[in-house]
């Protein structure tokens, strides 16, 4: 009978429940305000900052080695649309290093 009351055969299922809780908090990068945003603000601020940075407002864009239309408009931050539509004599299968392509007009 002294098995029953033993402290081990309670606290063990409350340690498990506790490590499970820490496991989830970490993962989820809880520790934040309230629990409810997960800290998705501060990524979406890193993002938003990294992304104006990105962005310098460039007219032109010179095509390097490699490069293909969904890249370069990837990289530029201009649709790949824009990018036919401001270029219309420009092929996108024929787009050779050093060939200069309009952003904005």
């Amino acid at each position: 009978m002294s098995d029953r009351s033993s402290p081990a055969r309670w606290l063990a299922p409350l340690a498990l429940v506790a490590c499970t809780a820490a496991v989830l908090v970490v993962v989820s990068g809880g520790g934040g305000d309230d629990g409810a945003t997960g800290g998705a603000p501060a990524s979406t601020t890193v993002t938003s900052r990294t992304a104006a940075k990105q962005e310098p407002k460039r007219r032109f864009y010179t095509v390097e080695s490699g490069d293909v239309l969904s890249a370069i408009a990837q990289r530029t931050g201009v649709p790949v649309e824009t990018l036919m539509q401001l270029n219309p004599d420009v092929d996108a299968q024929t787009l050779r290093p050093g060939q200069r392509l309009r952003l904005r007009r």
